[in-house]
């Protein structure tokens, strides 16, 4: 009777051994925090749904804590980019144990990476049709998931990018207090121009948070796990950079009404006429501050903006905060000062010769 001989594997070392053996220290200017936590890392990939099958692409895979958790799934291929050379013997070693998946490791800025051509084309669904097996996942460096995640927007909006495969759906992390605003609803405290510059592209959901203790160094706060799904129509039919400054100049005042943050969009001798015109088409009441707006009627101010723009194109290049900008209205206010002083002087002059 034949002898049924077992292979003993080496086991892979754990994050914690890795990050030991290479005597890896997390980087402050990088904004380095690692899950050490399988069950963590578990978790996060499990909030991206069913990846069996799929081909995963992971930001910042740092020593490899969720990477191993997405190889556990059996998923169709992986690419994986660090910006951090230190993590790529470890990485290296976990792509050696990877048998049945494509794994691609690259070093570099995911700011700068170009996600074009990055998957099989066999992947590729129209944008009207249901998702692609491509899904986008990671743990985002605090320091650059803001800028990050603006820079992927706008590839969503161009269908650019991951984005030419299809809606690609993401599952990303962030500071809490992000996370939270991304997700966040009318009249919440953290709506803000993130709120609606995600929430007019995707269904955005903030799934849960990660207690600050489950990372190591331990950050000030905790993380939030947020859910991105591409919609097949935005809700803003407007080029991505004219959204983006009309939201961001509603919100520069976030606490005041929006007339007054409306009215940065114009040069101070076009104010009032535009801001009204604003105000107008996207029926704003007076009292309302920009986390009180609906998307539809950020939605009318973009249209009314491309409008005013058309018939008065020098408008797209005004910038509010530009030094020739705040020249022009310390003049116009140096304007209107001495026109009030010449009416109160004719005034004067008038009540003197009736007397």
């Amino acid at each position: 009777m034949p002898v049924r001989v077992k292979h003993k594997f080496h086991p892979l070392p754990t994050v914690r051994d890795l990050i030991k053996m290479y005597k890896i220290r997390a980087e402050k200017q990088l904004a380095q925090n690692f899950l050490l936590c399988t069950k963590t890392n578990r978790r996060i990939v499990n909030a991206a749904g069913k990846i069996k099958n799929n081909y995963i692409f992971e930001v910042g895979p740092g020593p490899g804590g969720i990477t191993r958790a997405i190889l556990e799934k059996n998923v169709l291929g992986l690419t994986v980019v660090e910006k951090d050379k230190r993590f790529l013997p470890g990485l290296e070693l976990i792509k050696d144990t990877a048998k049945h998946t494509e794994m691609e490791i690259f070093i570099g800025d995911i700011l700068s990476f170009n996600m074009n051509q990055r998957f099989p084309d066999e992947l590729k669904e129209q944008w009207e049709d249901g998702l692609p097996k491509i899904k986008i996942l990671g743990n985002l460096p605090f320091n650059i998931s803001t800028g990050l995640i603006l820079k992927w927007l706008e590839d969503i909006s161009n269908q650019n990018g991951a984005w030419s495969y299809g809606r690609v759906p993401l599952t990303l992390t962030f500071q809490k207090e992000v996370a939270q605003r991304l997700a966040a609803p009318i009249n919440s405290k953290f709506r803000s121009r993130l709120s609606v510059m995600s929430q007019y592209l995707c269904d955005v959901n903030h799934v849960y948070n990660i207690p600050a203790e489950k990372f190591r160094p331990k950050p000030e706060v905790d993380a939030g796990v947020v859910n991105f799904v591409p919609k097949v129509e935005p809700l803003i039919k407007q080029p991505y950079p004219l959204v983006e400054k009309v939201v961001r100049h509603v919100f520069h005042y976030r606490q005041k009404r929006c007339q007054k943050s409306i009215s940065t969009l114009f040069p101070p001798d076009q104010t009032a006429e535009y801001t009204q015109e604003m105000i107008r088409a996207a029926e704003i009441d007076d009292r309302a501050r920009p986390f009180q707006l609906a998307i539809e009627q950020y939605a009318q101010l973009c249209e009314k903006y491309s409008e005013i723009c058309q018939h008065d194109p020098l408008l797209r290049d005004y910038d509010y905060r530009s030094p020739s900008s705040a020249a022009m209205r310390r003049e116009f206010r140096h304007r209107k000062r001495e026109e009030m002083l010449g009416v109160r002087d004719e005034q004067a002059s008038t009540q003197e010769q009736h007397l």
